[in-house]
């Protein structure tokens, strides 16, 4: 079981469960088609924005296999929420995790996607004690490529034409970090 002590402080960032007030913010990049592109839903309206922030807010705590645990990313310096991470508990018996994140593109290219996803390992390896966490992202989605290389992660596998998104087939690409990996690179800063 993982109750974090929020917020999750990163060198900039604080990492929070999602609040009544997040929504404009949440709509403003979950509603951009170049946001939407590889995730598995279109473009949010509002609807489906403010179905989004309900499934956001709960659970706070991961306490059995299957919870996720999905943080607003807000930058500290301006208070500004910028986008979304997650943490999957998704095996117990073999300790398994896998992470995710979402960032409006106005916040991309100045490192939060990975110092976020970075909390979150830390989050999975040291506070859950989790063996191995897996991200998995479009192959066409290089930026995020990037993001899990610079956290250290290996890409494990390509898996062609593995999911059917949005009326077309899709590549899938996979990758993984072990504990001891973690531990090794001194649980990477």
């Amino acid at each position: 079981m993982l109750i974090p002590d929020y917020p999750v402080r990163t060198d900039r960032l604080d990492l929070r469960p999602f609040e009544d007030g997040d929504l404009a913010a949440l709509h403003a990049y979950l509603s951009r088609p170049d946001v939407a592109r590889y995730l598995y839903q279109g473009p949010a309206d509002d609807a489906a924005s403010r179905a989004a922030l309900e499934r956001k807010r709960q659970p706070t705590a991961l306490r059995a296999a299957g919870d996720a645990l999905n943080l607003a990313v807000v930058v500290r310096a301006t208070g500004r929420l910028v986008g979304d991470v997650l943490l999957f508990w998704t095996n117990a018996e073999h300790r398994q995790g896998e992470i995710g994140y979402i960032l409006h593109p106005d916040a991309g290219r100045q490192g939060y996607a990975t110092e976020a996803a970075r909390a979150m390992l830390r989050l999975g390896f040291d506070g859950l004690g989790l063996h191995r966490i897996v991200g998995r992202l479009d192959a066409r989605n290089t930026a995020s490529a990037r993001v899990l290389e610079r956290l250290g992660m290996r890409r494990e596998a390509h898996l062609r034409e593995n999911e059917y998104v949005k009326g077309e087939w899709t590549d899938e690409v996979v990758y993984a970090l072990l504990a001891r990996e973690w531990r090794a690179a001194g649980g990477p800063a």
